[in-house]
């Protein structure tokens, strides 16, 4: 297949201008001066009239003025549609995304969505060993809450109208050391109960989980 590029296209419109070319010229020497001037000046003025009817006209101008803009209006509608629709899409999704988490991992700091930057006031972090000043047993912290999230009735159970306060303060899941003994594999308890502790290994079956 032969390669048809700038040159050969440019070279195929100078063959295609030829015939119209002959007519006019073959024209132009049939006729006298007096005729050949005539034509010229026809020529002229029709060339005149057509670019003054196209470039010096108020009403040429305003046609293509009221096409640009209802091309830009088009364009302009086409990109808020798109818009609209990225963020009803991805807006959605996050929806779902959001409920799924609510109805599966919001208790108990079981959450797997990934919060970060964690908040100031939530003072430890997971990977953290701790001891609970109160009941004396050790663990790590596997994760976290800016406030208490588990079912109605084990908040109600957990902390009676003296004790309501607690319940919007950061909660953290721990595993428990099984060296303690403690007779529980996982807490879940509030800040104020927990201090930090160095250079004690915790044991737990879910380490590695975790």
């Amino acid at each position: 297949m032969p390669h048809f590029n700038a040159a050969a296209a440019l070279h195929f419109c100078v063959l295609l201008s030829a015939f119209p070319a002959q007519y006019f010229i073959s024209q132009w020497y049939r006729t006298d001066s007096a005729q050949r001037i005539r034509i010229t000046e026809r020529l002229i003025i029709a060339s005149w009239s057509s670019f003054t009817k196209s470039y010096l006209s108020l009403d040429a101008w305003a046609d293509r003025l009221k096409l640009w803009l209802s091309n830009t209006r088009t364009c302009l509608n086409v990109r808020l549609l798109i818009l609209h629709f990225r963020n009803w899409y991805y807006g959605e999704k996050k929806t779902k995304i959001g409920d799924n988490e609510g109805e599966t991992h919001s208790y108990f700091a079981e959450s797997t969505h990934v919060r970060s930057p964690k908040p100031e006031y939530v003072r430890f972090s997971v990977g953290q060993v701790i001891v609970h000043k109160r009941l004396g047993y050790s663990g790590v912290i596997v994760g976290w809450d800016v406030t208490a999230k588990a079912p109605e009735e084990w908040l109600q159970h957990r902390y009676p109208p003296a004790k309501q306060d607690l319940k919007d303060t950061p909660h953290y899941r721990i595993l428990i050391n099984e060296v303690n003994g403690f007779g529980k594999s996982t807490a879940y308890i509030p800040e104020e109960e927990i201090t930090l502790v160095m250079g004690l290994q915790v044991h737990h079956p879910d380490m590695k989980t975790y």
